[in-house]
Order: C-alpha cells, then structure tokens, then sequence
C-alpha cells in the first residue's frame, strides 16, 4: 500500500471521484443527466460551431509550419536515441489507438448516410451527392483529425522526452505558467484532461458496444438491447484488463498488429469482392476533390441556411468535438510510443500516413454500400447494423462478418486498455509504469461511464457528453500550441547562440596557429 501511496497523486483521487459521481448521476437520475448534457450540447454547438472550426484548422496550420520550419530537425529525445519501435509497429499502434472502432463503426454508416439522406450541398440521391459523402467523410477523419492529435502529442513528447519534464499536460505550460503547473492550477489542467479522456474513451467503447450488439442481432438475431450491451462493455471489460496486466510492451504491441491483420484482412476482402473498379476510380477522384476544397471545407459554416447550418453543427462539430476529447489520451499515447524521432518525422507520419488509410477504408465500404442496389434499405438500418448489412450483400458475407466482429472487440480492447495506462500515467505524475490498481480503478470507471452514457441516452448521449467534456480541453489545447513554440523558439535560440560560440572558438583557434 505505501507503494501506491508514494505514486498516487490528488489528481487521481479527485478525478476518480468526478467519474463516480458522475455514473453515480447517471444511475440515479438517467433523465435529468440525459436533460443537462443536451443542453450543454445544444448551447456549444449553436454559438460556439465557429470556435471549433477555427481552433481546428489552426492546429492544421501550425503543424504543417512546423514541419517545414528548421524545428523540424529537433528530435524527440536525446540526439543519439534510436526510436523504440520500427515504423510498421509505431504505425499499428498509433493507427489502432487514433482511430480504431470508429473506422470500423462509421466505414459505412457517414457515407451511406450523407448520399442517401442527407447531403451536405447536393441532392441526396445523386451522383454529386456520392461524391461529396466521400470527400466530407475524408475531411472528418484526415488531416485534421491527426493535427489535434499531433499537436497534443508532440507537445508532450517534446516536453518529456527533451526537457526532462512529467508525462502530464500541465507541464507541457511550464513556459507560460512557470511554477504554477506545480499547484492548483496544474491539477486543474490534468483533471480536465483526465475527464475529457474518460468521457472519450467512454463513447468510443460506447460506439463499438452498440455495434458488436448490432452485428450479434443482425447475423443471429440476438436482441438489440441496452442490456445486451451491458454484457458486451462487462465481456470486454475483463478481456482489456487482463491486457492491461501484460504492461504496455506485451498487451498493447501484440493487440495493435492483431489488429492491423484483421483490419487488412477484412479490407483486402471487401476491395476484392466489393466494386473494385469504381471503388478505385471513385476514390482517386473524390480525393483531388478533398484536396482542392478542404480550405473551404474547414471555414464552412452556412449561417444563414438553418438545415445546412445544423448539418455542420451535427457533424463537422461532433468530430471536431471527439477528436479533441480523445486527444489527452491519443496525444499521450502517441508521445509514449514516438521517442527517438524528429519533429518532422513524427509530425509527417501522424498526418500522413493514418489519414491516407482512413481514405481508402472509406472508400472501400462507402462505395460497396452506395453501389448496392438496395443501398437505400441499408442507410435504413439502425446506424451500427449498416456494416453488417452491406457485407451480407456481398460474397464471403458471413465470413467478412465474423471477422469485422473480432475487429470490433480487438480495437474495443486496445482503445481501453491505452486509455488505461495513459489515465494511470497522468494520475501518478507521469509514471511510464503505473500501478496495476491504478489502471484497474480507471478500467472500471471507464467501463461505467460507457454503460451509463449508453443507458441514459444511446448513442446520442454519448455525442452529448462528448461535446459538453471536449470545450473545456479545447482552451488547454491552445495554450499548449502556444506553450510548444515558445519552448522551440528557445531551443532555436540556444542552439544559434551554441553555433556562434563554437565558431567564435574555431576562429579564435585559428588565429592563434597562424601567430
């Protein structure tokens, strides 16, 4: 117990408690919990919408003027360190915690749902309106997706991994706040960041509960119901903390390319049987698209045309809003993973590479769905049925299913079991090996969050806690971006000042052997 004791810190205690009590609201007063995070929802998404476009798109800018900036060369860690991993091996690590069930969750449900309902400027139904599914699709799971979380991550890379500081958020503003990232203040950051992470955490295990459920009713007509999903979250539960036991070397690192062969498997499958053809044509032209319109893309609000407006706001915002919530815990899941780089690798790789992944997913079951002929009957499915539906269309139906079943529970346990070591890490002042009971503790509050957000409300509750947990961190985020440049532009200096002085030196030398 005095182990524990000497690594455990007020955070955990406080931020422990506030997931509690929460769950504890949730059980007792479903409603009222339901009634406050929709108002809360409401209030951001209507007068704050153009905040997160603009903080978003920001992060966008800073990171591409990094990686071209001479900071680039900066490498995370001392400048003889060898990254830990190989490059396949960081990619499925960063790929399964970044992204997971969400790719496997919405691979069919946003397309399908913006061609066949819902259009964002075109006419639903229409060749225009296939192409804008995919390329909006792109622009919420790109580039800047993985700038809010590069940004994150870099910041507590570099703050850990060069200036020797705590694995923590708060002392990541150690430039603009000096000591006080030791005090109250300090513990405020890592309390809201711990919060938002669970509550992130939470949707996501909430979103890949639904679908195991909707997968199970579809294929053997297992009820769709809360308490099936409660077995699911309990299933799950047991299954990510024995993986939490392994410690992040063996559990994770075997979890991650586990899952990199079964995402490929289920891809390469569905490309095979699905319209290859189309599949490839489409894609190669819906990126130019993205490419050409996402400066549009990423300001546009549509003020003065309410439907369009409340489009943006249901889904432009609702991403921007997750991708931020869960950047605490991708962000300082990435850095764990990421020592030994420079800046411009690290930054290259996190936008790049994952992004180009998420596109050709999308592309793959976007356009098997679309192209169905009864596509329709499909985007009329319960949204976490939608997969199943379409890969039952196809060849190989049930066997493509079953795998996208333990796709969904392998992500399900590699998102919680990261999420349990990064809320271990940032509870114990940044401790790489946190506590087994710490981990424990978060796994569990993890878990009743999940339950509780699914009971109250079903997956629209949990967009409404999402929002509501993710504008607080946003403002962190902010300072962070701003702490991070300033820490740079030091480092820029010292070593311009270092090269001067050697040089002084070199020449000094050499007047003195021609004297």
């Amino acid at each position: 117990m005095s182990k524990l004791s000497n690594k455990v810190t007020l955070v955990f205690w406080i931020s422990i408690a506030i997931s509690t009590l929460s769950v504890i609201w949730g059980t007792a007063a479903p409603d009222n919990l339901k009634l406050v995070t929709k108002t809360v929802r409401d209030y951001i998404t209507i007068h704050f919408g153009w905040y997160y476009l603009l903080v978003v798109t920001l992060f966008v800018i800073f990171c591409i003027f990094i990686v071209i900036s001479p900071f680039g060369k900066i490498k995370l860690g001392k400048p003889d360190e060898s990254p830990d991993y190989s490059l396949p091996t960081w990619f499925a690590m960063l790929f399964s915690a970044g992204m997971g069930i969400g790719l496997v969750f919405w691979g069919v449900a946003e397309p399908l749902h913006h061609y066949i309902k819902n259009a964002p400027t075109a006419e639903a139904g229409t060749t225009a309106a296939m192409k804008e599914s995919m390329k909006f699709t792109y622009f919420h799971w790109g580039i800047h997706a993985w700038a809010i979380y590069a940004m994150v991550a870099l910041s507590l890379a570099y703050f850990k991994f060069r200036r020797g500081a705590p694995g923590l958020v708060s002392a990541t503003l150690y430039p603009i706040l000096g000591e006080k990232v030791r005090g109250p203040i300090g513990k405020i950051i890592d309390i809201i960041a711990i919060f938002a992470t669970v509550v992130g955490v939470a949707t996501t295990l909430g979103f890949g509960a639904t679908q195991i459920n909707g997968g199970l009713s579809y294929l053997l007509d297992i009820p769709n119901t809360f308490w099936v999903q409660l077995i699911i979250i309990g299933v799950v539960t047991v299954l990510f903390m024995f993986s939490a036991y392994t410690g992040l070397s063996k559990g994770i690192k075997y979890l991650s390319n586990a899952n990199m062969f079964l995402a490929l498997i289920l891809f390469a499958g569905m490309l095979i049987v699905g319209p290859t053809l189309i599949i490839m044509n489409v894609f190669t032209d819906t990126i130019g698209q993205y490419l050409r319109d996402v400066p549009n893309m990423s300001f546009r609000l549509e003020p003065f045309n309410e439907d369009r407006n409340s489009w943006v706001q249901g889904w432009t915002v609702f991403y921007w809003a997750w991708w931020i919530a869960w950047s605490p815990f991708v962000g300082i899941f990435i850095a764990r993973v990421s020592r030994g780089r420079t800046i411009r690798e690290f930054l290259i790789g996190v936008l790049a590479v994952p992004s180009l992944v998420s596109f050709l997913w999308f592309a793959v079951f976007g356009m098997s769905a679309t192209e169905l002929d009864n596509a329709k009957e499909i985007a009329n499915l319960a949204t976490e049925q939608q997969l199943f539906g379409t890969l039952m269309e196809y060849p190989l139906g049930t066997i493509l299913s079953i795998v996208a079943l333990c796709l969904i529970g392998t992500f399900f346990i590699t998102s919680a079991d990261s999420a349990t070591f990064v809320l271990g890490m940032q509870t114990t002042n940044g401790s790489l090996n946190p506590p087994k009971t710490v981990k424990f503790s978060w796994g569990l509050a993890q878990a009743g969050m999940a339950a509780i957000l699914l009971y109250t409300g079903g997956l629209q509750g949990l967009q409404n806690a999402l929002i509501s947990a993710a504008f607080p961190f946003s403002i962190i985020m902010l300072l962070m971006m701003y702490s991070l440049y300033k820490a740079l532009n030091e480092d820029r200096l010292k070593l311009k000042k270092e090269k001067q002085a050697r040089k002084q030196e070199q020449q000094s030398e050499e007047s003195s052997t021609s004297m």
